[in-house]
């Protein structure tokens, strides 16, 4: 299995006139050639000819495969096509996510010989200072981050589904970002905060004169995103009667100011984000079949914290940044530990809360156990492997999440506005959880 050497020298002047950073390489995973894009953008490297592309990228000593991440070399030898990937590269700018696309070479024969490897870095994220929360290298982060990168070029619908404080709305800032709509406005539409009365004026606006007090006209959210992207969070929580106005938006991309017969079209992107499963309110009757199937084109499921592993330290030492007022802080080992394996019903909301309030504890610049929560630390049993607090209403959420959450609720001396905020939620997250923890206390006797 071998390229001609006229055929592969016709191949690397062609990769010099590509704009990207391309490289090829060898079955072997040797990296043979570099183009001048990939030269510029690699400058101060060590010279990458010679060396495995694992090793350059990922300074690994193994094949990606072998070091728990997907490997685009393995896959097509398996598929024999082109794969597509996303990878957390080492770069003279620090990490990276760059979006690797693998071409096999044949020679003539057919047999792949090489692979040519094309490197488009992801504007959002770019790197572990740089990203507005999306800070990770977990497998399920990153499988999220692939999908986030598939469908943001397009204008199709993305529905985000995960629990309360997993960061949707930094993913649906991500999915605005990385689209061609980047330069239009981003406007999020907080579902749940909206009254009856308010939301179709809110939303599509309102003519002088079309209700008592409509003294001037009203610019609707949808108008505001014209040619953005509208994310419309919490949809999950829009009663029916709400929902069939969204229908014809939904429908037909088009909408009427109230009080006006003008029908007007809504160039926008919809990007919407629900912690409920729509699926079972689907089959409850509680959500519109029509209105999910136009929602659910594409969704994106964003994993919990307590199930990506060392990105808990990751975001711990990028969010001490933020919340530290100047000062610079780092954790014990003792408060490393217990924050690495802590469960976070509240995500990373209650990751970020949990460290704002060390730092303001912390007279030092060492953040210890004994800065954390007491009632957290002292109250809840650890374990490793913490099962999810499950999405779906028929399930019932694990013995030893409502175990340790009715720990939290008995032991917390404030109110529920209070203890909302210490677990990261809203109030409205944490009514649903106190109605399902004394529904399992009642089964429980």
């Amino acid at each position: 299995m071998t390229l001609a050497p006229k055929s592969l020298s016709e191949l690397i002047s062609f990769l010099e006139t590509l704009a990207e950073p391309h490289i090829l390489c060898d079955r072997d995973y040797r990296i043979v050639a570099a183009n001048q894009a990939y030269r510029v953008k690699w400058a101060g490297q060590a010279e990458p000819l010679g060396h495995r592309c694992y090793e350059v990228s990922h300074r690994y000593t193994v094949p990606c495969d072998q070091a728990g991440e997907s490997c685009p070399l393995q896959g097509s030898l398996r598929s024999g096509k082109r794969e597509r990937v996303l990878h957390l590269h080492h770069t003279p700018q620090g990490e990276t996510f760059e979006s690797i696309e693998l071409s096999p070479v044949r020679d003539a024969n057919g047999e792949i010989t090489h692979y040519v490897e094309k490197l488009e870095p992801l504007p959002v994220a770019r790197s572990l200072t740089h990203a507005q929360g999306l800070i990770g290298r977990s497998p399920v982060f990153m499988q999220m981050m692939e999908m986030v990168s598939r469908v943001a070029p397009s204008d199709a619908s993305v529905l985000l589904q995960g629990e309360s404080g997993t960061g949707k709305e930094l993913v649906a800032r991500a999915i605005h970002q990385l689209s061609r709509r980047a330069e239009r406005p981003f406007v999020p539409v907080d579902c749940s905060g909206l009254t009856e009365t308010l939301f179709e004026s809110e939303l599509f606006g309102h003519e002088r004169g079309a209700f008592t007090g409509a003294t001037t006209r009203k610019t609707g959210l949808v108008e505001a995103a014209s040619g953005g992207t509208l994310f419309l969070d919490e949809i999950g929580d829009i009663p029916l009667s709400i929902q069939v106005k969204l229908l014809r938006l939904l429908e037909t991309g088009t909408y009427r100011l109230v009080g006006s017969p003008e029908l007007r079209k809504a160039e926008v992107r919809i990007v919407s984000a629900t912690h409920r499963s729509l699926t079972d309110m689907v089959l409850q009757g509680t959500f519109r079949q029509d209105i999910f199937y136009r929602l659910n084109i594409f969704p994106v499921c964003l994993p919990p914290l307590r199930e990506r592993g060392d990105d808990i330290l990751l975001l711990a030492d990028a969010l001490l940044k933020r919340v530290a007022a100047g000062r610079v802080f780092r954790l014990s080992a003792e408060a490393a530990t217990w924050l690495g394996r802590y469960p976070y019903p509240g995500n990373v909301r209650e990751l970020r809360n949990i460290l704002e309030r060390a730092c303001l504890l912390c007279d030092g610049d060492e953040i210890r156990l004994a800065h954390l929560p007491s009632e957290l630390v002292l109250n809840i049993p650890r374990q490793n492997a913490v099962q999810p607090w499950p999405v779906s209403r028929k399930q019932s959420p694990p013995t030893f999440e409502m175990a340790a959450f009715a720990q939290q609720v008995q032991s917390f001396a404030g109110n529920r506005k209070a203890l909302a905020r210490q677990l990261g939620c809203s109030e409205r997250t944490l009514y649903r959880r106190l109605t399902e923890l004394e529904a399992w206390q009642k089964s429980q006797v």
